[in-house]
């Protein structure tokens, strides 16, 4: 059983740390994105290393103390919140941001987790070198934050998920010890990888506090084009093209469907495709060459034999870095659309590839049949991974057709389960979907997840009710 983060125990902590470690926590630290759930905490601790973050957990594993780390609080399944039981500590690494090495010619950083992707990005970039991965919200997401969830992102299909891109780990685990692994290795065949058992645990099995991670030479010339397709069966055909044509050198291949459009109108965000009428699908594509190809001509080669055999029917071929930009901007400006608009049931699904056209069809049919719904699906279609979400008709209130959501969910989530997929393809598991994991999980799976929880955890102090509940 755990123990309140009392006056008593902060009181206690703040004698052995230095002045300024603790605060009060603010209304930014028990919030999360969609603010569907409240956090509470007793305090916010806010180590400025690894040492600090050490000391920190020996203390609340010896009063029993929960902690819940944060990053950015960007995360969408509630797992930077903790909204019943004893009050936890929040453990916040915002100060942690230091840069502890880099080698451009190995093609490798080492990081602290405090730091923002952005920031990783713009590290790798003044040496000449890409880190790859992106998201929406990568100004304030932190690269601890990211290996917590496995985050995927846009570039998945050419770079692989943030796992891919790591190459060693420091964390502390729950007694206070700390694993001392960044090493710069890509072969490391030492007995059991932490590593990859601490990369996607989100906190539950250690508090993640740097890393070293794999960078690339950036690509001579990108080109992105916003194509509209017949419908999500023939886009794959036009990615199956696009890796055929052009082998490795695809970054994005992003589906989007009308509805996300329609709600940009919608929310008077400003954007617009740059069709009219939009067309039902549209496949965000970007290319990353080599100063070989020319980036027009091999976009407009690809276009040409596309439209000739019926896989796309217009197209937008970006000539500048603006107008790339301008049309990423439609793709990224999607989700805050949706958060906008109130989703009754949001899903983050991935399928195998030859399974998304049935289950689109199968699932729209169903979820019609439960009323006057609206759905946005978008994502990542060259992984399999799509956001599919569903909201009330134009003019109704998410709160009106609350009683859906769980039938919604269920329904997705079956139909996602008999097709071979996962329930959580980039998000992760957080609060919000731990009784989902014991649904749908392989039992044998969920029972080994459960001893290792038992194993690095015992007195389960990190991250309560995250992943696995209690």
């Amino acid at each position: 059983m755990l123990n309140p983060c009392d006056a008593a125990f902060i009181a206690d902590l703040a004698a052995r740390l230095p002045e300024g470690t603790l605060r009060p926590p603010e209304p930014r630290d028990l919030t999360e994105p969609r603010g569907r759930w409240p956090g509470r905490a007793g305090v916010v601790a806010r180590p400025a290393g690894t040492d600090q973050v050490a000391q920190i957990v020996r203390a609340c594993a010896a009063a029993r103390v929960g902690i819940v780390p944060r990053g950015g609080g960007t995360g969408l399944v509630g797992g930077q919140v903790m909204p019943e039981g004893p009050l936890p500590l929040v453990l916040s690494l915002d100060r942690m941001t230091g840069l502890r090495g880099l080698w451009p010619e190995e093609n490798v950083i080492a990081v602290e987790a405090g730091l923002t992707l952005a920031a990783v990005q713009q590290a790798a970039a003044d040496a000449g070198r890409l880190f790859p991965l992106s998201l929406a919200s990568e100004g304030t997401a932190t690269i601890g934050g990211n290996l917590a969830t496995n985050a995927g992102g846009t570039a998945v299909l050419r770079y692989g998920t943030t796992r891919d891109l790591c190459l060693g780990v420091e964390a502390v685990l729950a007694d206070g010890s700390v694993v001392h692994g960044l090493k710069r290795l890509r072969k490391d065949n030492t007995g059991y990888d932490l590593r990859h058992l601490l990369i996607g645990s989100e906190g539950s099995l250690g508090i993640l506090t740097a890393a070293t991670l794999r960078l690339f030479p950036q690509p001579a010339a990108t080109v992105v084009a916003l194509l509209a397709v017949p419908s999500p069966a023939v886009a794959q055909r036009l990615l199956a093209l696009c890796e055929a044509r052009l082998s490795g050198l695809v970054t994005a291949f992003e589906l989007i469907a009308r509805t996300g459009f329609d709600f940009l109108a919608e929310t008077g965000s400003g954007l617009r495709a740059p069709f009219d009428p939009a067309p039902d699908w549209c496949v965000l594509l970007e290319l990353g060459l080599p100063a070989a190809l020319d980036p027009q001509v091999s976009m407009a080669a690809l276009y040409d034999e596309a439209s000739e055999t019926g896989l796309v029917l217009d197209g937008v071929i970006a000539t500048s870095q603006a107008q790339a930009a301008a049309l990423w901007a439609l793709r990224e400006a999607i989700p805050e659309a949706n958060r906008r608009i109130g989703s009754i049931s949001s899903h983050d699904i991935s399928l195998p590839l030859g399974a998304i056209p049935g289950f689109l069809a199968e699932a729209g049919a169903r979820i019609a049949a439960l009323g006057p719904l609206r759905l946005n699906c978008f994502g990542h279609l060259g992984d399999g991974n799509l956001h599919y979400n569903v909201f009330p008709a134009k003019g109704r209130r998410r709160e009106d057709d609350e009683a859906l959501a769980g039938p919604v969910k269920r329904l997705v989530h079956d139909l996602v389960q008999a097709a071979g997929g996962s329930i959580s393809a980039e998000h992760g598991i957080g609060r919000f979907k731990a009784a989902d994991l014991e649904r749908y999980a392989d039992p044998a799976r969920l029972a080994a997840m459960r001893a290792l929880k038992a194993a690095l955890d015992p007195a389960g102090i990190l991250n309560p009710g995250a992943v696995l509940r209690g």
